[in-house]
Order: structure tokens, then C-alpha cells, then sequence
């Protein structure tokens, strides 16, 4: 019974059983070198020097013809053995006709060919053989038939009609040798077979045949390589203008072909050769307007080679160009979407100066509109709209086509997911321009309605107010305000034009509404603004009152300066009042000084008892409002209270902080600046009183017991 790991494929025996044991190896004892050393090259020769002789069968000597006999008899059984067991093994068959024919039994080698023919007739190799062993033998009829039927059976084996034909020629059959040759042709080979048979004429110096067989191979393969050996052959016979009509007619029938460049590039250099610049020139750019830019490389190499050898210095400028163009063309193929590529290459084209090249330019870069529809895709593609306007009305002239720019560039964008302000600002400004006023205003108004933005209602306003028109203006703003209600600008412009009519309740009127509203996005400019209009004024009372107001909404520290600052010049706007007379002024004037004094004093002091009860932990910020008061003091020159301020300022102490890293460990420290004000000093003190007062009594307690 097998066991049970035994492997059939090893003959049940187990892995174990076929495991090559080698013999462990020995570890060396003692490593150093040995006396004598033996090199490669010596165990080879004494491996050489023992090598046994090789085993030889003994050579047989026949003696007799019935030795002969019975030896040929014996190869005989063992071929036809051999056939039987291997009969499609094509060695054997050539192996037994070649011993045959070295016994000189041509017609048993015959035999044996026939046979091995019946079997595989496909192979040529075997035709081959068959039709060599007749030739070496000079059995020339012989080997005629086996070609014959070689070529019958198998036309499409190109050496074998090599062969056939090198025979007859070699014989002197020039006559059989083209009779071959038109058979083949008539089953229309490759290349190389027509080239064959032409070049078999031309050893006979048949030239008019070869021409005609040439007219035969380019009707066969109309490709560019054909045309062009029939030519470069009429070239070698002198033949120009049959050489010339040749490429005409490969130009006629192939121009539109893959590889029409190498034609075109034979032409013109044929073209060349025969001193025919002019002609080769026309080749050049006739190939170059009609073969595709990216396949015609090697053309735009040659054309500029050419130039700057034939011709003149706008001949080379305008191949330089079209080297150029033929990159920028490679390059927008790659890829359309590459603007950069789109401009570089208008660039060009505005350089030479073609209207008709450029606008076809700008006409195919605008086509490639950019695949998703957001804005950050579209921003360098609208510069091609731009520039190609630009370009109409400066360069080309044309408004009309100029203004169907625009509208069409207007069209294309999609103003409910995102607009362009500078393009509806270019097209009303080129509508101005133009003395179109109404068409302008159609245009802002229409971008206004589709797409509002900041910079369209600016600079429709700028216009209006150009050309003096208020109520539109007005209308503009209100538009402008209802479309962006929390913009600050907007509010302030439209009250400064009010003020520019002189209409004080207007403007006064829209800073209200302004302030009023829910939200602003730069609430303190605005109320600037309206602080300085009702200062420039000279309304104090209404300028205090919005102080007040403004004071209700933020305590910020500026708002404190602002209204302080205020108050303190006030002052000085007294002292250049001319309404009373001279001797009321002198009378008057130190009187309304104090009252400006003390009310910048009460400002400040608000502040700071605002920072001392309501927000203690802004301290640099109080402190920086005692440094502004202790300022104003100082300019306030003998009406000024330096004193009154100095007891106020804080103590500058420099403190180290923990720094806590993220985990809660603690990474460092850091200075900063601490204030300390006079009252924090103060209760500091008191504690430290009443912790020394504690201490003493509890003492003074412990002694008694």
C-alpha cells in the first residue's frame, strides 16, 4: 500500500526519498595559505591531460560491389523506416535525397524529392532544395520545370521567382528572364519586385522599357516613395520635363495623402537643383497652405533652410514666421484650452500683419469656451474677447465688427452664475467713443439689470455726473442702494453729492437713513463721514449729539479720541469767529476757551471711568487714553492741567507668563507688559496693612498664653 505522501509524478516516492543529500561541508581548521598554489589554469590542463578519447564508430571500407550493395540497401531500410515513423518532418526527406544524389542516383533522388512534394508542397524550402540539387547537377530542363511549377504552385514567395529569373539571366535567357518577369508581375508583387524587374532592364540599357514598367509600378503603388524613384530615374536620364510631369502628377493624385510632405520636399528640392528658386519658393508655400501644421515639420525646416540661401530678407522673415506659426499650431493641437499659447501665437499674427490671418486667430481661440462654468476658467478667456475688440477698433478699424464683439462676448457669458464688469464697462465706453450715447446707457443699464457690481454703478454714475445729469445720478444711487444697502461707500458718495448741490437737509437726511440701517460692512467710516460733515458745518451741537449716539453703540478707545479732540478744537475754530465785534471777542474769548477745556476734560474723564468700572481688563487701552489726555494738556498751554493727569498714569511692570503647549505642558515663558493704575496700588497697600495688623495680634495673643 502507497503511503500516503507518496507523489505519483515521482514515482510514489516521497519528497524525502528524492532529497539530494550533499555532503556537509568541512569547516577549515587552519586558513592559512597553502605552500604550493594551484591556479584556474592548471586544474584546466590536467582536467584536459585526464579527459578519455572520445568513442568513434569505426570507418566502414566497402570493398565490392555487393558490399556496396547491401550498405546502400541498409541506408535505404533505415530512411523509409524513418519516413514511416516522422513523415512530416521535412528534414528527413532533404537528408534522404541528398544521400541519393551523393550515390549519383539522380533518378531515386528524384523519386524522393516527388514524394517529399506530395507530402508538404507548401514548403518552398523543399522547392528550393529540389530546384538547387537540378541546377548543380546542370540539369537544366529539369530545373526549368521544378521552377515552373515552384512558381505555379507558390506566387507569392518572392524568392522563388529570384531565383528562377537569376537562372535564365545567368544562362544568357534574357528573353525567358523577362518572360518570368511580366509573369510575376501580373500577380503584382511589392515594391522591391517592380524595382527587380526595372533594374534587370536597365542592365540591358532598355531605358524605354524601364520607363514603362515604371508607369506600370506607380499605377500598382500609388505611394509617394514610388512617384518619387520614377522621377529621381527621368532626373538620372536627363530627362527634366519628364521628370517634372512626373511630380505634377504624384502632386495631382496625392496631396492629400499622410506622407505628401516627402513629395513636396522632393519637388522643391528637384526644383532647386534645376536652378528654378522661383518655382521651388511657390512648391514650398503651395505645400505648406495645404498640408496639415503637424505634419509638416521637416517642410518648415527645408522651406527656411531655403530662404536664407535663395532668398531675400522678407523672404527669410516671413519662413522664420511660419516656423513660428508651425509651433504655436503644434502647441493649441496639444491642448486648446491653453490661453497663454492662444496669445503668443495672435502676437505673432498682429507682428505680420494679416487681417484676415488674425481674425481667423481670434475667431478659432475664441471657440475653445472653457468646459465648466466658473469664473476662475474664464478669466484669462475673456481676455481674447477683449483684446480681439481692441484689436477691430484700433488696429483694423472696423466698428462694426467691433461692436459685434461685444455683443456676442456679452451673450456667451453667464451672467446668473458670474459676470464680467470690465467687459460691460469696455462696451459702453467704446459706445461713448462712438457718440452712442443711448446705446451706452442701454448697456450699463442692461448690466445693471443682469449682473449689478460695484464697478458698473461707479462708473455709470461718474458718466451721468459728467455730463451733468443729477436726477440720474440720484436714480442711480437709490438703484446702487437698493441692490447694496450695507455699502458704506454708497451712502456717503450719494450724501456728498448732496453737499456739493448745497442740499444740507438731503445729505443730513441720507446719513440718518444710513445709520439707521441693520447692517453695514464699515460702520465707523460712515459715521466719520457724517461727523465731519455736520463739523464742516459748524453745527457743535449736532456734532455732540452724534458723539453721543455713536457712543451708545461702541465705547471703542478712537470714538473717546475723536469726541475729546473735537472738543478741544472747538476752541480754536473760536478763536478765528469774526460775527461778533473786536471788543466782544476780547471779552468773551478765555471764557469760551475754558468751556472748550473743561468739556474735553469731562470727555476723557468719562473714558476713564468707563474703563475703570466697566471694562478693568483693558488696560493698555486706558492707558493709552492717558497718554492722548496728558497730551492735549500739554497743548492746552496755560489753560493746561498736566498734574491732574500725571496722578492718574499707570506704572509700567514688565511679567512673565506660561506658555502651555497643546497637551497641556508647560513650553515656556513669555514677557509682557502689565499696567498697574494708582487705585490698584492703593488696595494693594491696605492688604498688606491689614495682613501685618493680623500677624501682630495673633502674636501679641500667643504671648499671653
Amino acid at each position: 500500500m502507497a503511503s500516503k505522501d507518496a507523489d505519483p509524478s515521482l514515482g510514489y516516492l516521497t519528497r524525502k526519498d528524492t532529497e539530494v543529500k550533499l555532503p556537509r561541508p568541512t569547516r577549515v581548521k587552519n586558513k592559512t595559505p597553502a605552500p604550493i598554489q594551484i591556479t584556474a589554469e592548471q586544474i584546466l590542463r590536467e582536467a584536459r591531460e585526464r579527459q578519455e578519447a572520445e568513442i568513434r564508430p569505426p570507418k566502414q571500407k566497402i570493398t565490392d560491389t555487393t558490399e556496396l550493395a547491401d550498405y546502400r540497401l541498409r541506408k535505404r531500410k533505415e530512411f523509409e523506416d524513418l519516413i514511416r515513423r516522422v513523415r512530416w518532418n521535412v528534414s528527413v526527406w532533404i537528408k534522404y535525397a541528398q544521400w541519393e544524389e551523393s550515390q549519383k542516383d539522380f533518378n531515386r533522388a528524384r523519386s524522393v524529392w516527388e514524394r517529399a512534394l506530395e507530402v508538404d508542397y507548401r514548403n518552398h524550402t523543399l522547392w528550393l532544395k529540389y530546384a538547387e540539387v537540378e541546377m548543380k547537377n546542370k540539369f537544366i530542363n529539369h530545373a526549368r520545370n521544378v521552377w515552373d511549377r515552384a512558381v505555379t504552385l507558390l506566387p507569392r514567395v518572392d524568392q522563388l521567382w529570384y531565383k528562377y529569373i537569376h537562372m535564365e539571366e545567368m544562362l544568357g535567357n534574357v528573353a525567358g528572364a523577362r518572360q518570368i518577369f511580366e509573369r510575376w508581375m501580373s500577380w503584382m508583387p511589392d515594391q522591391q519586385g517592380w524595382l527587380s524587374y526595372i533594374k534587370f532592364e536597365l542592365r540591358y540599357n532598355e531605358v524605354e522599357r524601364a520607363r514603362a514598367i515604371y508607369e506600370r509600378f506607380v499605377q500598382c503603388h500609388p505611394k509617394v516613395g514610388a512617384w518619387i524613384k520614377f522621377a529621381k530615374f527621368e532626373m538620372k536620364n536627363r530627362e527634366i520635363v519628364r521628370a517634372r510631369n512626373v511630380y505634377e502628377r504624384a502632386v495631382e493624385k496625392l496631396a492629400d495623402e499622410e506622407d505628401a510632405e516627402q513629395l513636396f520636399v522632393a519637388f522643391a528640392e528637384f526644383e532647386e537643383r534645376c536652378k528654378e528658386t522661383e518655382r521651388a519658393r511657390c512648391i514650398y508655400k503651395f505645400a505648406l497652405d495645404h498640408i496639415p501644421k503637424g505634419r509638416a515639420e521637416d517642410l518648415y525646416r527645408k522651406f527656411v533652410a531655403f530662404e536664407k540661401q535663395y532668398g531675400d530678407k522678407e523672404g527669410i522673415e516671413d519662413a522664420i514666421v511660419g516656423k513660428r506659426r508651425f509651433q504655436y499650431e503644434d502647441e493649441v493641437r496639444k491642448n486648446p484650452l491653453n490661453y497663454d499659447a492662444w496669445f503668443d501665437y495672435i502676437r505673432l499674427e498682429e507682428s505680420v500683419g494679416s487681417k484676415g490671418r488674425i481674425r481667423e486667430v481670434y475667431e478659432r481661440a475664441i471657440a475653445n469656451v472653457p468646459p465648466a462654468e466658473e469664473k476662475r476658467y474664464w478669466q484669462r478667456y475673456i481676455y481674447l474677447w477683449i483684446n480681439y475688440a481692441l484689436y477691430e477698433e484700433l488696429d483694423a478699424g472696423d466698428m462694426e465688427r467691433t461692436r459685434d464683439v461685444y455683443r456676442e462676448c456679452l451673450k456667451l457669458i453667464p451672467h446668473e452664475k458670474f459676470s464680467f464688469a470690465k467687459i460691460w464697462l469696455l462696451a459702453a465706453q467704446f459706445e461713448i467713443r462712438q457718440l452712442n450715447l443711448k446705446g451706452a446707457r442701454q448697456i450699463l443699464g442692461n448690466a445693471i439689470g443682469k449682473a449689478p457690481k460695484d464697478k458698473i454703478f461707479k462708473k455709470y454714475i461718474e458718466i451721468e455726473l459728467q455730463l451733468g445729469n443729477i436726477d440720474r445720478c440720484r436714480k442711480l444711487y437709490e438703484k446702487y442702494l437698493e441692490w447694496a444697502p450695507e455699502n458704506c461707500y454708497a451712502w456717503s458718495k450719494y450724501a456728498e453729492l448732496e453737499r456739493s448741490l448745497s442740499e444740507t437737509e438731503r445729505a443730513r437726511a441720507l446719513f440718518e437713513l444710513a445709520i439707521t440701517q441693520p447692517a453695514l460692512d464699515m460702520p465707523e467710516l460712515l459715521w466719520k463721514a457724517y461727523i465731519d460733515f455736520e463739523i464742516s458745518e459748524g453745527e457743535n451741537e449736532r456734532t455732540r449729539q452724534l458723539y453721543e449716539r455713536l457712543l451708545d453703540r461702541t465705547k471703542h478707545l478712537k470714538v473717546w479720541i475723536s469726541y475729546a479732540k473735537f472738543e478741544a478744537s472747538a476752541m480754536q475754530e473760536n478763536n478765528g469767529c469774526s460775527d461778533l465785534p473786536q471788543d466782544g471777542v476780547q471779552e468773551h474769548h478765555p471764557e469760551e476757551k475754558k468751556g472748550c477745556v473743561q468739556r474735553a476734560r469731562r470727555v476723557f474723564e468719562r473714558a476713564i471711568n468707563y474703563y475703570r468700572t466697566s471694562a478693568p481688563e483693558l488696560k493698555e487701552e486706558r492707558a493709552m487714553l492717558l497718554e492722548e489726555w496728558l497730551n492735549m494738556e500739554s497743548n492746552f498751554a496755560e489753560l493746561g492741567n498736566i498734574s491732574l493727569v500725571q496722578s492718574k498714569l499707570p506704572k509700567k511692570l514688565k511679567k512673565r507668563k506660561q506658555i502651555k503647549s497643546e497637551d497641556g505642558a508647560v513650553a515656556g515663558y513669555e514677557e509682557y507688559i502689565d499696567y498697574v493704575f494708582p487705585e490698584e496700588n492703593q488696595a494693594t497697600n491696605l492688604k498688606i496693612l491689614e495682613a501685618a495688623y493680623k500677624w501682630k495680634k495673633q502674636k501679641i495673643s500667643s504671648d499671653e498664653e
